[in-house]
């Protein structure tokens, strides 16, 4: 079951700006993958579950982090049908990501309240979405559309919330434009957790990575 509900995650993820993703089949690497978010600043993780057995790789994390890393909400990625959210839902899963906006999903999420981020591409999917309950909007794949197209989004509908994930990265100027352009949020994956990370297992580097990160962020947003 959830350890926070979808208005948490959604609060979560207003205050720190910031969704780090990862895949890894090792669940030990993993926990320490974890533990440099963590101690960077990170509250939130998604586990991008593409590969076999996924779940039971996602099953051990998330029973480490809420042994160990009290206050960080993990969820999970590349969710693609009802049946596996509902899978990951049961061993605790507080938030649901999809590249695609499917009402299936919508369905099984709000009825236990869980906030599901599907990812949208165009105005009539967002409010589509959002009629069906979303809080945050996956902007996928962000590098196809860039700042602008939250900017305008932004323009008639200001209730909207986005995250962009993908072509989101480490430099000021590239963070800059996305929240200056009204974005609520940013997912990053190998651009925050790279294969130089996981093949080196360079976790105090991730750490610093992820605090420098967190302070650009605040930094761009004028907190």
């Amino acid at each position: 079951m959830s350890q926070f509900s979808r208005i948490e995650i959604a609060s979560l993820m207003k205050e720190t700006g910031l969704v780090p993703l990862f895949y890894h089949p090792d669940t030990n690497l993993g926990k320490n993958i974890l533990k440099a978010c963590y101690d960077g600043g990170a509250r939130l993780i998604e586990f991008t579950a593409r590969g076999d057995f996924a779940h039971e790789v996602f099953s051990e994390l998330n029973k480490y982090i809420i042994q160990e890393l009290p206050g960080m909400a993990m969820g999970v990625g590349s969710i693609t049908d009802a049946a596996a959210a509902s899978l990951y839902m049961q061993m605790g899963a507080n938030f649901i990501v999809t590249p695609s906006l499917r009402e299936d999903i919508a369905i099984v999420c709000n009825r236990r309240k869980v906030l599901w981020s599907p990812g949208c591409g165009s105005v009539t999917e967002i409010n589509k979405a959002e009629e069906m309950g979303c809080e945050i909007i996956k902007l996928f794949p962000g590098a196809n559309f860039g700042p602008d197209f939250i900017k305008a989004i932004k323009g008639p509908q200001p209730w909207t919330s986005v995250m962009p994930t993908g072509g989101v990265t480490l430099e000021e100027s590239n963070l800059k434009a996305w929240f200056g352009a009204g974005a609520t949020c940013v997912g990053m994956g190998s651009n925050l957790i790279s294969k130089s990370v996981l093949e080196n297992k360079d976790y105090s580097g991730l750490e610093d990575t992820v605090r420098k990160t967190l302070a650009l962020i605040k930094k761009v947003r004028g907190f």
